[in-house]
């Protein structure tokens, strides 16, 4: 699966579909889109309203801000729900495709608040992720690599 094939399948065809399996490449290329959009965004960001360095401990500043920049990150808020669904549901899926219930992904990210132990929770979600998928079909459906022989190509 390409890069536009990616953002599409998840974007269009399955932004809330949990069910079926996801190849790494559909997940790692979204993914890949997602830094992508981010950086683009707080590149135009930085360039309409410039860079703030926080304020030096114990000096006292007001910050203020206006409309425009009130509605730039809300619009940034709007866009990162809208990206961050499809990468959470491609993850379960992604999951799936190990032959795991998506349900590991609460797990973790439950376990990911407890001290130290969230450090081995991401580590082990990150692993699963990258790791190839069971060959051929499991219990959540077929091989997403797998070339379906359809009986429609002849008809």
């Amino acid at each position: 699966m390409g890069f536009k094939e990616a953002v599409r399948t998840c974007l269009r065809e399955k932004y809330f579909t949990f069910r079926g399996r996801a190849s790494r490449s559909e997940y790692w290329y979204y993914y890949l889109f997602i830094l992508l959009v981010s950086v683009v965004y707080f590149l135009i960001i930085a360039a309409l309203f410039g860079f703030n360095p926080p304020p030096i401990v114990g000096a006292s500043r007001n910050i203020e801000f206006s409309t425009i920049q009130y509605v730039a990150f809300a619009v940034g808020g709007i866009l990162a729900i809208y990206l961050y669904i499809p990468l959470l549901v491609a993850q379960v899926r992604r999951f799936h495709d190990r032959n795991l219930s998506g349900w590991w992904i609460l797990a973790g990210i439950v376990v990911g608040f407890v001290p130290f132990v969230g450090i081995i929770a991401s580590i082990a979600i990150f692993v699963i992720t990258v790791l190839k998928g069971t060959d051929g079909d499991n219990k959540y459906g077929p091989d997403p690599l797998k070339v379906q022989n359809s009986a429609d190509v002849f008809a």
